[in-house]
């Protein structure tokens, strides 16, 4: 059975040969097309920045997505493979009138999608989005004659200027002087070009595996600790400092201590909180579903956590709204908006050297000082409005406890919290639980499950 095209406000994804083709990108390039010139006042040609990933299918999905432009008079600028936050960042340095990523994250090699960016680098917020997809659906974009098709030129700065961006706002010389040896997990994708570069800067000696652009992934793509095993023995067996694994995209970051433990995406979020705060305390945001490591870390700085529904956009968006010093998610997503309003590998890469630099410590020792928390993940298969229901009932069950609706409802007790919300990609619901023990995050689960 052929896989559901994924349309959300994280952009479209599909799997190669079934609901991703090349018809189907030329027909969103023109749609796109025809959205920025419905949307976007400007008295001069508009322009659009478009990077991939590594994946086999991305020259096939570019080439057609880029045509589609074309075809309806909007100029494209091809950045090559690059990161996501890398485009974004390419966009707002070339003042184009949107960035769009060709990626599908960190699923499996046979999907692939496209990310569309506002010209800040946000992705667009769901009224916008949904028009997008309106103007897809009706086929719009009107063919352009040959005076005024769309032109497409190349630029090769991307990586440079992502790498120039991250720098200044670490120590460079402080972490030089440590000679730090780094194990580096790229998973072939698109971290491979720019990541060693921002190494080399930092004077790291780097081990770095599958780190060819190929996107012929050595394991399964998502960050997580089962996925991640080889490059937990390789941190021990180098005697490295610490190991860093990226997804396709390398908009998210897993790091590793240097006994070789995965420590969690949870903890990336929490360590360059950590290193921001010691230098400029301020506004912190992250979403409803990001560990209480946050608020931990805030409150010894005496500043305030702003939570926000789950997505990369609401994070930023509340961020820009607060004047946050700092932001992420916690699935390993941290963001700065002195790069960008995107998650960004490479600044969480600078900030954890930066963090062990500044504080002399390893990062076990650093995991150490930090509050233990245990989170419990799951999922079940139901449709939007049984999930709707749910959220509902536990509001209404649970009333008596602090309760957060932005985003279906997150309950916080005084030894932890739970989180259920609808997913907007998937028919599903999902449950997220935090405490001081497994045992209490599988009671607070438990608590929605008897809701069902």
């Amino acid at each position: 059975m052929a896989a559901a095209l994924m349309i959300s406000v994280s952009g479209v994804r599909g799997v190669i040969g079934q609901t991703m083709t090349p018809t189907l990108a030329l027909e969103f390039g023109q749609a796109f097309g025809h959205f920025l010139r419905q949307t976007v006042s400007s008295d001069k040609p508009l322009r659009v920045a478009i990077g991939r990933d590594t994946r086999p299918s991305g020259p096939m999905v570019l080439s057609a997505l880029t045509a589609g432009l074309l075809s309806v008079g909007i100029n494209v600028v091809d950045v090559g493979i690059a990161t996501t936050p890398s485009v974004a960042l390419m966009g707002r340095f070339l003042g184009t009138a949107a960035s769009i990523v060709i990626t599908a994250s960190h699923n499996p090699i046979i999907w692939n999608g496209i990310k569309f960016l506002r010209h800040d680098g946000i992705a667009f917020p769901p009224e916008q989005a949904a028009a997008i997809k309106a103007a897809w659906e009706a086929r719009a974009g009107e063919l352009q004659p040959i005076e005024n098709i769309g032109h497409l030129q190349t630029d090769s700065r991307v990586h440079a200027h992502h790498v120039q961006t991250v720098l200044p706002l670490v120590d460079v010389k402080a972490i030089v002087s440590r000679h730090f040896r780094v194990v580096l997990d790229s998973v072939n994708g698109a971290g491979c070009i720019g990541t060693p570069m921002l190494l080399g800067k930092l004077g790291v000696e780097m081990v770095h595996l599958n780190g060819e652009a190929t996107g012929h992934f050595a394991h399964i793509p998502e960050p997580t600790k089962e996925n991640l095993t080889d490059l937990c023995a390789q941190v021990k067996r180098h005697k490295a400092a610490v190991g860093f694994a990226q997804d396709p995209d390398a908009d998210r970051l897993a790091i590793v201590d240097e006994l070789g433990n995965y420590i969690g995406e949870e903890y990336t979020l929490a360590l360059g909180t950590y290193a921001r705060l010691l230098s400029k305390p301020g506004p912190v945001v992250a979403n409803l579903s990001t560990s209480r490591m946050v608020d931990d870390i805030a409150a010894k700085f005496g500043c305030t956590v702003y939570r926000t529904p789950v997505g990369e956009a609401n994070v930023a968006g509340k961020m820009m709204e607060v004047n946050a010093v700092i932001g992420g998610e916690g699935n390993g997503g941290l963001i700065d908006l002195r790069v960008g309003p995107v998650r960004d590998s490479f600044l969480a890469i600078a900030m954890t050297l930066d963090l062990m630099t500044r504080t002399g410590k390893t990062i076990s020792q650093l995991v150490a000082e930090l509050p233990r928390y245990a989170m419990l993940k799951t999922k079940f298969e139901c449709t939007r409005a049984q999930a709707d229901a749910l959220v509902v009932k536990a509001k209404n069950a649970l009333s008596q406890e602090r309760i957060d609706t932005q985003d279906g409802v997150r309950v916080d007790f005084a030894d932890g919290w739970v989180h259920v919300r609808p997913s907007n990609t998937e028919p599903i619901a999902r449950v997220i639980a935090e405490a001081k023990t497994p045992e209490r995050a599988q009671e607070l689960v438990a608590l929605i499950e008897a809701l069902k």
